[in-house]
């Protein structure tokens, strides 16, 4: 029996041996980062270096002199967060790697145990374990041997803890900060993106273990990286993200081509349009040009159909970004000026698939890069054109465009209450958002304060005094809707000074017009305003051809009062010649749309 006594005793030294060596192997040590010579400049270094970094913790060096070091950490970690955070200066050049045995006890944070277990001096719990107990008769003498713990299989394993580590230092910067990302994005971490694999990083690695039902060791095996990045990235699948050298715009970048394919080019931009059932659009951008042409651009992509009116957009000396967000899609448009050249992007997707959206762009903007070549102004189909197009791309057009004209300095505008219903939002001259300060639905008229303050070319003088019968009157306004850009006007006569059923409030015309002219002003010989012009049906009727109404100046008089504005009066009757009065009457003119 003594032989296998000791036999077993040889086994059980061999197997301590073996764990104290792989135990100094894996030994904790502390990046050390700041000595202090007191306790009380100890205790501020602390609390600056806790605001500021994780892990912190303060030892007593002896003979007066304090220390802050960060960690435990394993010592490929610890030299990892010491590259790092040098680094990035967020740590002196003199930081070193320590070990336990320099500090002989620990004072902060209170109550810290940590110190106290890893140099032995505090009890470690352990898994409790049972012997059996041998019985040697020697006689009188009864020797119980203490035999060697039979463990449990252990569960089946891609890589031991230790197979794992040395897999891990394998790992690039890039490879150490993209799992960092993993684990962000799967609620785990939230801490600095820095690739160091601190107490944070090992803390938020054994929780994203334990959620999925990994044992938590806070080591990630080469299956479970592979796992957790399978994961961040199954969103992009089906996306088909591929590296494209587009030789015709000079951009290379990472394109969804599952998603989108090639179109055609209509300078400046090459069109890549959905093919699946993801109504998404990719636009590549690239024109020679300088800051005045890069200005133009950032305002012309605003008026597309694509690029939703709400959300964030900034503009540079040098550059732009351009966010539309709608009820329909997002677009994300960003472009930069280059040694005379334009070039970026923009991607179109559909709302509420933020995520999807989110890391596709996010590939797009890290793959960018500029090569040679930029697009022929004269590529493409130089025939397909159309006032409603811009470069292929749809303008964004209003629900329905009515005229108004300038009451006050301020910018504020009478026009048609017809103009305003079911509208969205309203502008005048369609860059100038407006509210309504006031209207009047039995009347017809509508005042407009612009969000900003403008500054009229002219504002409308009233005329009081009553016009005769048969004299000479015009309308101004937008017949086609703003897109002739500039008001026309259109020349009757005063036919009556009430309405058709003898109203006070309106003045009877023999004058052809369109819809878009309704809202504009009424003028005399002289410009001076004698009304505002009604649309031309209400409700079930139809007036005849030729045959228009107005509000006359009582009324817009009555509702202006209730805006709080004192219409400019002229009193005189005069008789310009045709092109200053056409001139008079355009310039207080202005174009009213009712946005969706």
């Amino acid at each position: 029996m003594m032989r296998y006594f000791l036999a077993a005793v040889l086994a059980l030294a061999a197997i301590i041996s073996t764990a104290s060596a792989q135990s100094n192997d894996d030994a904790l040590v502390w990046v050390q980062i700041e000595a202090q010579p007191s306790l009380a400049e100890a205790n501020e270094a602390l609390r600056r270096r806790a605001a500021q970094l994780e892990d912190v913790n303060g030892f007593d060096l002896g003979r007066g002199w304090f220390a802050v070091a960060l960690g435990p950490y394993r010592r490929e970690d610890a030299n990892q967060v010491l590259r790092v955070l040098r680094a990035e200066g967020r740590i002196p050049r003199d930081s070193y790697i320590a070990d336990s045995e320099d500090y002989s006890r620990q004072i902060w944070p209170v109550g810290s145990t940590v110190l106290a277990q890893l140099l032995g001096q505090a009890p470690v719990t352990t898994p409790e374990t049972t012997t059996e107990t041998a019985t040697e008769e020697t006689g009188t003498t009864n020797t119980t041997v203490a035999e060697v713990p039979i463990l449990p299989e252990p569960e089946p394993v891609d890589e031991t803890p230790a197979e794992a580590r040395r897999s891990e230092r394998e790992l690039s910067y890039d490879e150490r900060a993209a799992l960092q990302v993993a684990l962000q994005w799967a609620g785990h971490y939230d801490g600095r993106i820095d690739a160091a694999f601190g107490a944070g990083t090992r803390r938020s690695m054994a929780s994203w273990q334990e959620a999925n039902n990994y044992d938590a060791t806070g080591i990630l095996t080469t299956a479970q990286r592979a796992d957790l990045l399978d994961q961040y990235n199954a969103v992009l699948k089906g996306m088909g993200l591929e590296m494209v050298d587009d030789a015709a715009t000079g951009i290379r970048m990472k394109l969804p081509l599952g998603v989108v394919e090639f179109s055609r080019l209509e300078p400046p931009f090459a069109h890549y349009e959905a093919k699946g059932d993801i109504p998404a659009k990719v636009l590549l951008i690239s024109q020679e040009g300088d800051q005045d042409t890069l200005f133009g651009l950032y305002d012309i992509m605003q008026t597309l159909e694509i690029v939703p009116l709400d959300g964030p957009r900034e503009r540079k000396s040098d550059s732009f970004e351009l966010i539309g967000e709608g009820a329909t899609q997002i677009s994300h448009t960003v472009a930069s000026l280059k040694n005379g050249r334009i070039k970026g992007f923009t991607l179109v997707w559909p709302a509420g698939d933020e995520e999807r959206r989110a890391r596709v762009l996010a590939e797009m903007q890290a793959s960018f890069a500029r090569i040679d070549g930029v697009l022929d102004a004269r590529a493409g189909d130089a025939d397909a054109q159309s006032v409603d197009l811009i470069s292929g791309l749809e303008i964004r057009k209003p629900l329905r465009s009515r005229s108004g004209f300038y009451v006050d300095n301020a910018g504020s505008v009478v026009t048609t209450t017809e103009a305003l219903e079911g509208c969205g939002y309203v502008t005048i001259e369609d860059d100038h958002r407006a509210t309504i300060a006031a209207r009047d639905d039995a009347a017809g008229i509508a005042v407009l304060r612009p969000n900003d303050q403008l500054a009229p070319q002219s504002v409308a003088q009233f005329q009081t005094v009553t016009p005769r019968l048969k004299s000479e009157i015009a309308v101004a306004g937008y017949s086609f809707g703003g897109v002739l850009g500039a008001p026309t006007l259109t020349y009757g006569q005063l036919e009556d000074i009430r309405g058709l059923n003898g109203e006070a409030g309106m003045k009877r015309l023999a004058l052809n017009v369109l819809d878009g002219d309704a809202g504009g002003p009424v003028v005399d010989t002289g410009g001076a305003v004698l009304g505002m012009l009604l649309p031309g049906a209400g409700g079930d009727r139809v007036l005849p051809d030729g045959v228009s109404l107005a509000a006359n100046t009582d009324a817009l008089t009555k509702i202006l009062q209730e805006a709080g504005i004192t219409p400019a009066a002229a009193g005189t009757l005069d008789r310009l010649p045709a092109d200053a009065l056409s001139d008079a009457a355009g310039r207080m003119t202005v174009l009213v749309s009712c946005w969706e």
